[in-house]
């Protein structure tokens, strides 16, 4: 019972998410990053508050290598939704842009909601599509979890293996660039040997 303690709050608190909010300043950018896997739903919902004169604020979702996943112009409230096709860094951010001659106008307040897996997934709709009962549903939502859980696992085990074969490989080059620097050392200090032994000859101050 001990070690399945773990585990059960795990299954517990993945399924609490906590609101982000943040302060954004007028003419101002604030993005937010964060790792997801590959082959993830995304889903998020964002609430911005009212300003006079406070302009526009967009709302750009973009990966490493600049795609750009969702965009709005004039976010003020609403969701997106996204699949991620790699494991990559994704970037939210809000930009806001205030008018010429608007004066001194307060920040706004956002808040941001994002959910990726299992959090992601609609539940109360599959229970209407599949006819589940609500115990159904929440084995459903469970061995989703419990799905998803073992997954993250597999990917660090993945990664440590690829860090420890990064190590050994660099481990080795290592020793073979020791080696190969003792030989050149060598060969150099035997050379300056014979060369001294050479022009002390010269100079007739050895026999």
């Amino acid at each position: 019972m001990a070690r399945l303690l773990p585990v059960l709050l795990a299954l517990l608190f993945c399924g609490y998410v906590r609101p982000i909010s943040f302060s954004l300043p007028p003419n101002s950018r604030k993005c937010l990053r964060e790792e997801i896997h590959k082959n993830v739903l995304v889903t998020g919902e964002y609430e911005l508050s009212e300003a006079h004169n406070q302009g526009q604020v967009r709302l750009k979702i973009t990966d490493s290598a600049g795609h750009i996943l969702y965009s709005k112009e004039d976010a003020s409230k609403g969701k997106f939704a996204f699949t991620t096709e790699e494991y990559d860094m994704f970037e939210v951010c809000f930009d806001s842009k205030l008018p010429a001659g608007a004066g001194r106008v307060p920040d706004q307040l956002v808040n941001l909601i994002m959910k990726h897996g299992v959090e992601a997934k609609n539940y109360e709709e599959i229970a209407k599509v599949e006819k589940l009962k609500p115990l159904e549903v929440e084995l459903r939502r469970l061995e989703d979890l419990s799905e998803s859980i073992v997954n993250d696992f597999a990917y660090m085990k993945k990664r440590e293996e690829e860090m420890r074969d990064t190590n050994e490989s660099t481990n080795v080059r290592v020793l073979y660039f020791s080696i190969f620097s003792m030989c050149c050392l060598m060969g150099l200090a035997t050379w300056q040997v014979f060369y001294l032994r050479r022009f002390f000859k010269a100079k007739k101050l050895i026999e």
